[in-house]
């Protein structure tokens, strides 16, 4: 023991001495143990040094030595480098677990799916504001749409795990892939869902949270268990695709009239053929996960895109409608309904000849034609002072044309008297001013003659 502490003097003493000639710095000393990081003991089992050496070295002026060594115990200097190497580790963690869980978060959500539903609903809230559009309102109702929508799809993964890993397109999805966990996938859609209605509903009015919830009801709860029972499911997924329109259109005006249902017909009737040509292309992987789709029990394709070429056709007269409710001007008319041509003739392709090719060109067909036709909509509606202006002038011309059915009848009955005393008396000159009151100027009074 006194020749430890001798050898620990003499250290400390040329430690000191050279650490005097050195450069005046604050270092971090750092205690290292065999187990709990403090004292080690040299050769001794159970007795362990106390920690006071430590404090006498630092009392004798040890500034920067790199180990000292005292009655068994090491001390080590920590280099402030390495503390800074250490907390951008630390920092480049945290980004790579939020950009990990920020990635499962997407797809769990559908992301571009959510964000189609989002522009739909944004449409709609246009469509219903009149002349001017609340900006706050629009981006409230698009966020909450937007959460809605993700915890839809969230949960329909969740309720589809084991479908999804059995087919090649949704295998690598985050819950089968097992890259994320169920309950923690049912706390993102929980949370996302309740915050999204509940923005709605303090930000716009309780019609829209309540069409919003009933979407994710819908969508979740009845859609997607059907679709392993029935084929039906695609007409039903359709009622959901047609929901968020009538909720943007509720949020602007907080009502449901006629004229909210143009962009929701065209929503369901654009998702029939939209479906058919992915459930065509898809039917082996959707025969692998189960799922019960209106292709699997038609081998041919025939009644397949036959249901797409009639769901097409009836976009033909929704331009007409638009025009003729006061939505939209005259040109829509013309836009949409050849874009509706343009979908019909895929359609037409795809029934006349079954191809892998055809479908996926009324596929893409399908994907062109909706924004086109939400664009043109926005893009030639008319606003309420156009509207108004437009049923003033048609009131105005009913009522001149009112007011001249009195002067109709006098001219009539001027006529017939004319026609009387020409037959009675001859053909007799009378003044020119008598054609003052037929053509042009038939509001002007008929004069009355008394012919001798």
């Amino acid at each position: 023991m006194w020749n430890n502490s001798l050898s620990f003097s003499s250290r400390v003493a040329a430690a000191s001495s050279s650490a005097y000639n050195q450069t005046p710095s604050l270092l971090l000393l750092r205690i290292t143990a065999a187990n709990h990081g403090f004292f080690r003991g040299s050769n001794s089992s159970g007795a362990s040094s106390p920690p006071s050496a430590v404090a006498d070295a630092i009392k004798l002026g040890l500034r920067g030595p790199e180990h000292v060594r005292g009655f068994g115990s090491s001390v080590t200097a920590i280099d402030p480098l390495s503390l800074g190497a250490l907390s951008v580790a630390k920092a480049r963690d945290a980004v790579e677990s939020a950009r990990f869980y920020g990635r499962c978060y997407w797809e769990l959500s559908k992301a571009r799916l959510s964000m189609l539903v989002v522009a739909t609903s944004g449409a709609g809230y246009v469509l219903g504001s009149g002349n001017a559009v609340d900006l706050l309102g629009l981006c409230c109702t698009c966020a909450g749409t937007m959460m809605v929508a993700a915890s839809a799809n969230s949960l329909n993964q969740v309720f589809e795990i084991n479908n999804d890993a059995k087919m090649k397109r949704t295998r690598q999805r985050p819950l089968p892939s097992g890259r994320i966990s169920i309950p923690h996938a049912v706390t993102w859609a929980s949370s996302v869902g309740v915050t999204g209605t509940a923005l709605l509903a303090c930000q716009t009015n309780m019609m829209a949270a309540g069409l919003a919830a009933s979407n994710l009801i819908l969508y979740a709860f009845v859609y997607t268990p059907l679709k392993q029972i029935h084929p039906v499911n695609t007409w039903v997924g359709a009622v959901v695709g047609a929901i968020p329109p009538l909720l943007g259109w509720a949020a602007a005006s907080g009502q449901i009239s006629l004229n909210t249902m143009i962009l929701p017909a065209a929503l369901y009737f654009w998702q029939i053929p939209h479906f058919m040509a992915l459930a065509y292309l898809c039917r082996e992987d959707y025969a692998a996960g189960g799922f019960r789709m209106y292709s699997l029990a038609d081998a041919s394709g025939r009644r397949t895109a036959l249901v797409a070429l009639r769901n097409c056709l009836y976009l033909l007269p929704l331009g007409y409608l638009a025009h003729d409710w006061g939505i939209t001007s005259g040109w829509f008319c013309l836009e949409s309904t050849l874009l509706a041509l343009a979908i019909s003739a895929s359609a037409l392709s795809f029934y006349s000849n079954r191809t892998m090719k055809n479908a996926r060109r009324m596929f893409h067909a399908s994907l062109l034609y909706l924004p086109v036709f939400m664009a043109g909509l926005m893009f030639h509606r008319v606003s309420d002072n156009q509207q108004y202006l437009t049923e003033q002038n048609s009131e105005r011309i009913v009522d001149v044309s009112s007011s001249l059915e009195p002067f109709a009848q006098v001219s009539e009955s001027v006529d017939h008297q004319k026609k009387v005393k020409r037959v009675a008396g001859g053909a007799q000159a009378r003044p020119p001013v008598a054609f003052a009151s037929v053509a042009p100027f038939p509001f002007l009074p008929a004069p009355s003659y008394a012919f001798p």
